[in-house]
């Protein structure tokens, strides 16, 4: 398994299910990001503490045992692995290798086969959904901003669907688009009286500021420093 730096992990622990949540665990197809396209491995936990490992259809029968603590051992045929909790929801597994600073990837195969096919993937959706809106909040509650939403189809989880969303700054109303239930990040489209928004920094409220390249957020920003 390839084992990835992730500086993201650590800030989002708080979120994080445990470890010793089974049921969100076991029977689920969990399938190991390892950035080899042509091969698919998949880890299947099950109750009796047997993992079934698929990899392209060819299934080997292994190990797996909660050792309280976060602490999840798995033993294959010739090696034995100690992972320690890094994070864990309905979507992605991360399990940091025990003595090290380096993470393993695991994503639910509902979402591998959607989106969540790659690190960069996953790092983003993380970062969209446990941090940006920290940033969301922080903004909202220094700045007392007026934001206003504009929903374009149903609001689904759906990566295809976009919402606008209005931000009064020191330059005008400006509209971000971005794609719902997330906040306006690295890449989503800026207009400013309904064209292109000009390259430049616009401030939002007093102390946040949204940085805009060739129409497109390049960063949100506090007292205009990169965040």
């Amino acid at each position: 398994m390839k084992t990835f730096i992730a500086d993201i992990i650590p800030r989002i622990q708080k979120y994080s299910q445990k470890l010793d949540d089974l049921t969100l665990l076991i029977n689920q197809h969990w399938v190991v990001v390892d950035e080899i396209t042509n091969s698919k491995t998949v880890y299947i936990f099950r109750p009796s503490n047997e993992l079934l490992i698929s990899k392209n259809g060819k299934v080997e029968k292994a190990k797996w045992e909660y050792l309280g603590n976060n602490a999840l051992l798995i033993d294959l045929k010739n090696e034995s692995y100690l992972f320690r909790h890094g994070f864990f929801d309905e979507n992605i597994l991360a399990l940091k290798i025990d003595g090290m600073d380096e993470y393993v990837f695991l994503v639910n195969e509902t979402r591998f086969d959607k989106e969540l096919n790659s690190v960069d993937r996953i790092l983003e959706f993380l970062k969209r959904t446990y941090i940006a809106p920290q940033i969301k909040n922080q903004i909202l509650e220094a700045s007392h901003l007026e934001i206003e939403e504009t929903a374009h189809g149903h609001l689904e989880d759906d990566p295809t669907l976009k919402i606008k969303e209005r931000f009064k700054t020191n330059i005008g109303e400006i509209e971000v688009e971005h794609t719902p239930h997330y906040y306006p990040f690295i890449g989503d489209k800026a207009y400013l009286n309904g064209n292109s928004a000009p390259d430049g920094i616009y401030k939002l409220g007093f102390m946040w500021y949204l940085h805009i390249k060739d129409g497109k957020v390049l960063k949100i920003s506090l007292f205009g420093k990169p965040s």
